[in-house]
C-alpha cells in the first residue's frame, strides 16, 4: 500500500459517493483520483487502467459541464435507455475489449490484458452513461466492480480492491436512489 494509492482511494471514494448521491461535485473529485490512479496502475503494469484514467479526466470535465448545462441550460434529468440500445452498447464494449486486449497481449508486458481491457471498456460505457444521467450506468458499474475487485486484489492493490468492493455496494445505493428520483421526475 503506497501513499499515492491511499490518496487515489480517498479521492475516488469521495467522487463515487457523490455520484450515487447525484452531486455535481463527483466530477472534480474524480479528476484528482484519476490523476493519482494513473500513477498507481502504471506501477503495477495495468496499462488499460492507465488509459482509463486519462479517459476519466477528459470525461469528468465534460460530465461536469453536461450535468450543469446539458439540457439547453437546465440540469439534465435522469433517464432510462432503450433495451435495444443497451444491447448494441454491450456488444460494442465486448468487441473493443477484445481488440484492446489483443493489442496489450501482443505489444506490452501487461499483466492481465483481457480482464483489464474488459474493465476499461465497460468503465468507459458506464462513464458515458453516467455523464448522460442514464439509470443503467449503475448496472454497468456493478459489473465493472465485480471484475475489478479480484484483479486488483491479486495484483497486491488490496486497498484499491477494498475500495472497489465498497463501490459495488455504492452502485446498489446509486441505483436505488436514482430509481427513486426517476419516479419523482
Amino acid at each position: 500500500m503506497s501513499i499515492p494509492e491511499i490518496a487515489a482511494c480517498l479521492s475516488y471514494a469521495i467522487s463515487v459517493w457523490l455520484a450515487a448521491r447525484n452531486s455535481v461535485h463527483t466530477w472534480w473529485t474524480g479528476i484528482i483520483g484519476s490523476v493519482l490512479y494513473g500513477w498507481v496502475f502504471w506501477s503495477v503494469q495495468l496499462y488499460a487502467d492507465v488509459t482509463l484514467q486519462v479517459f476519466f479526466i477528459a470525461t469528468s470535465i465534460t460530465g461536469w459541464l453536461h450535468w450543469l448545462k446539458g439540457q439547453h441550460g437546465k440540469v439534465l434529468p435522469i433517464r432510462k435507455t432503450h433495451i435495444g440500445h443497451l444491447f448494441l452498447l454491450f456488444c460494442g464494449a465486448v468487441l473493443v475489449a477484445a481488440g484492446y486486449g489483443l493489442l496489450l497481449h501482443t505489444f506490452t508486458n501487461a499483466w492481465s490484458p483481457w480482464l483489464d481491457s474488459l474493465i476499461l471498456t465497460f468503465s468507459v460505457l458506464a462513464q458515458f452513461m453516467l455523464m448522460g444521467r442514464r439509470l443503467e450506468n449503475w448496472y454497468v458499474w456493478l459489473a465493472v466492480n465485480t471484475l475489478a475487485v479480484p484483479l486488483y486484489a491479486y495484483r497486491g492493490l488490496s486497498l484499491t480492491a477494498g475500495l472497489y468492493l465498497v463501490f459495488w455496494f455504492n452502485a446498489w445505493h446509486g441505483l436505488w436512489k436514482w430509481r427513486r428520483e426517476l419516479r419523482r421526475q
